[in-house]
């Protein structure tokens, strides 16, 4: 693949001058480019194949693609390591779940992304694994749960609580025990957080949401700087068949080179709208982790009001995804399996890239009638 992380390369720069480590943003747009000869294309073209001519290191549609490749190296870039890309976040988490052995323990934020949970109840249920759910701001409590883990799963914020981990800590701790342990970076982004320069092993990422970004891709995918690692959940990624269509990871690449301008638009709605709804009477409580682009809402007078609250505007969409450029919202709870010390009247908001004002007009209109 084409080293598009730096610039450029030292043959080519004037003597003694320093090879330039290039920024998040920049990184977005460029890495995962083609190689820059004449006439090739500027971007990476989507190969439609299931075979290939034998001989080569691609072989077979199930074991790799050109267009997923272009993705991988880019977003693999951007979180410091090498990507693996899947047919859902879902998916990414099973071939990380599958890193357990029979009978032993993982450990997890009671409040995190319910697919996630769902997943280890159902290998539980089965007997496969043993689950601990934790409160991830009791580091203490946390630390104490690691001792005897396979794999300590981190959110940061939480889904959809917004509460923070002490990442290396929890690394520190569980690497003592000789777990493994992961981040969900979904809702973060590699723009605000890289996980892997905390020590951690593995990166995951619903590529759905911020990655794609136009609420048009389902894709998962992990990230690791382990070579032994990576080779492991690649075999496991053949034998499984969890990938992603060519298709979709030229989406999901093509939403990437824009990751930093929507995050940062995003992101500043998001902190303009926090000053403001903690001011609205019919707010109870709002819950902001001081960066990224999710509010979680909580309605003092309850689920009816939240219920309310999410089919009375015009530009918030009441969708149960997030990451997009437009703005949406919902009540957790509405979610059987959402974890039931989340708030019945507790809203977890997406704020898009919209004129802030117009979001602003949106929500107020709708809180003024709750109250």
């Amino acid at each position: 693949m084409a080293d598009l992380v730096t610039t450029p390369s030292p043959d080519d720069l004037p003597s003694g001058e320093p090879e330039r480590v290039l920024s998040p943003a920049t990184v977005a747009v460029t890495a995962g480019r083609p190689e820059r000869v004449p006439d090739a294309p500027l971007n990476a073209p989507i190969t439609m194949a299931s075979v290939y001519v034998g001989g080569g290191d691609l072989e077979y549609g199930r074991y790799t693609n050109p267009t997923w490749t272009a993705f991988e190296d880019a977003l693999g870039a951007l979180e410091g390591g090498r990507c693996l890309s899947f047919a859902s976040g879902l998916a990414a988490e099973a071939t990380i779940f599958d890193l357990v052995g029979q009978g032993q323990k993982v450990v997890i934020p009671q409040h995190a992304y319910h697919g996630s949970i769902m997943q280890l109840a159902d290998l539980e249920s089965r007997g496969r694994i043993r689950v601990q759910l934790v409160d991830i701001t009791d580091t203490a409590s946390v630390v104490a749960a690691c001792e005897d883990a396979s794999l300590v799963w981190l959110e940061s914020p939480t889904n959809p609580a917004l509460e923070l981990a002490d990442i290396p800590a929890i690394t520190a701790a569980a690497h003592e025990a000789g777990a493994y342990v992961v981040v969900d970076n979904t809702f973060a982004t590699p723009l605000l957080q890289q996980p892997l320069s905390l020590g951690v092993d593995i990166v995951v990422h619903s590529a759905t949401k911020y990655i794609s970004g136009h609420s048009d891709v389902v894709m998962g995918a992990i990230i690791t700087k382990d070579d032994e690692l990576y080779a492991v959940l690649k075999g496991r990624r053949d034998l499984i068949g969890a990938i992603p269509g060519p298709f979709e990871a030229w989406l999901a690449l093509r939403g990437l080179r824009t990751l930093h301008v929507r995050v940062e638009r995003a992101q500043a709605n998001a902190k303009a709208l926090v000053e403001r709804l903690r001011e609205h009477p019919a707010v109870g409580d709002v819950r902001y982790p001081g960066f990224g682009a999710i509010i979680g809402l909580e309605l003092a007078a309850g689920a009816l009001a939240a219920d309310l609250l999410t089919h009375k505007t015009r530009l918030w969409v009441h969708a149960t995804s997030l990451g997009g450029v437009e703005s949406t919202f919902e009540r957790r709870r509405r979610w059987k399996t959402e974890s039931q010390t989340i708030p019945e009247g507790f809203v977890r908001m997406s704020v898009g890239i919209e004129d802030v004002e117009d979001l602003w007009a949106d929500l107020l209109q709708a809180l003024d009638t709750l109250t």
